[in-house]
């Protein structure tokens, strides 16, 4: 179950990176000035750190098989997805709206250009993620 819960995360992590890098390269950071991105700087970028810390409370896990260490990532896991929800919540009505033509001066919020196969994806390995890390945390499927 831990090696599961691992890659699960790595697969959801691959897909947040793809998530992150179209969403700055589409002017998110821009679009916090402008009013334009519906995500603040602050969600998305404390959804990335505490995902990756919590990952790497989870590899230190596996090295040391300590039982604390699985719950603090669990823990961890359990804000990550509560700020993600957040940030999907968000992208729910700038995906359901039709993005208008580019022009000069386009107001269309990044979060409109991220791909929906990628988002459904991250968001269902990081559930996955979660319930792996919690039955792995409460001894199923363990030595």
């Amino acid at each position: 179950m831990d090696i599961a819960a691992l890659a699960a995360w790595v697969v959801t992590a691959l897909g947040g990176f793809v998530l992150l890098a179209r969403w700055i390269a589409r002017g998110g950071l821009r679009g916090q000035q402008t009013g334009a991105a519906r995500f603040p700087a602050p969600l998305v970028f404390g959804h990335f750190l505490l995902a990756a810390a919590g990952l790497v409370v989870w590899i230190v896990y596996l090295a040391a098989d300590m039982g604390a260490l699985a719950w603090t990532s669990f823990g961890i896991l359990v804000a990550v997805a509560l700020l993600g929800f957040t940030m999907f919540a968000r992208w729910l009505p700038v995906y359901r709206t039709p993005a208008p033509a580019t022009a000069e001066g386009d107001t269309t919020p990044p979060e409109a250009h991220l791909p929906v196969p990628v988002v459904v994806a991250h968001g269902v390995f990081g559930a996955a993620t979660l319930v792996l890390v919690l039955l792995a945390a409460i001894g199923v499927g363990g030595s």
